[in-house]
C-alpha cells in the first residue's frame, strides 16, 4: 500500500490551520485545476466527526466522484477521513497538528489501495502516487499561504462551526 507523507510549517495558529484543512469551503475554492466541487453530504463549512462529503471533479482527465467520511477527529490535534465510495479501492488521510516555533506543524499521512490488483500496482508506480503527492502538496502550499497571510478569514469567519476568531494572521 503506497503511504505518502508530508510536512508543512505554517506561521499560523493551530485553529486556524486546523480548521482551514477541514473547510470544505476552502477545499472547493482551491481546486480550480480539477474543478473539484462537493456535491453532497456536507457541502459547505467545517466537516466533523462521522460526516460525510462527496466530492466531484476532473482528475487524470476523468470526471470522477469520491465520498469520504471523518472517522476519526480530536480538534486542534488530528482528524481522519476515508474514502467510502471513489475510483480507488480505499483510501486512509490523516491529518495531524502540532504547535511548534509559533507557528503549526501540519503532516499528512495518505495511505491509499489502487484497484484492479496488477494493474493497480503498475499505476501507483507509474504516475499515481505522483500525482495524489503532488495534489496534496499544491493544497498544503494553497493553506500555508491562505493561513499566514489573513486570508483564511475569506472561508472560516461566518461558518457554521466553531472557528477560531483570532487577531493574528
Amino acid at each position: 500500500m503506497p503511504v505518502i507523507r508530508l510536512e508543512t510549517y505554517i506561521k499560523a495558529e493551530q485553529q486556524i490551520v486546523f480548521d482551514l484543512s477541514r473547510s470544505i469551503d476552502f477545499q472547493s475554492k482551491i481546486n480550480r485545476s480539477s474543478d473539484e466541487r462537493a456535491v453532497a453530504g456536507r457541502t459547505s463549512g467545517l466537516i466533523g466527526l462521522n460526516e460525510t462529503v462527496t466530492w466531484r471533479g476532473k482528475h487524470l482527465g476523468v470526471v470522477q466522484s469520491l465520498t469520504t467520511r471523518v472517522t476519526e477527529f480530536d480538534r486542534p490535534d488530528f482528524f481522519a477521513d476515508e474514502m467510502v465510495k471513489g475510483a480507488f479501492k480505499s483510501f486512509r488521510h490523516e491529518h495531524y497538528f502540532s504547535t511548534s516555533n509559533g507557528g503549526t506543524i501540519m503532516r499528512d499521512v495518505f495511505k491509499f489501495q489502487a484497484p484492479l490488483g496488477i494493474l493497480g500496482e503498475l499505476a501507483n508506480k507509474l504516475f499515481l502516487k505522483s500525482y495524489m503527492s503532488n495534489f496534496l502538496k499544491g493544497r498544503n502550499r494553497v493553506l500555508k499561504d491562505y493561513a499566514e497571510s489573513g486570508r483564511w478569514r475569506e472561508v472560516l469567519e461566518g461558518s457554521d462551526q466553531k472557528t477560531v476568531r483570532s487577531g493574528q494572521g
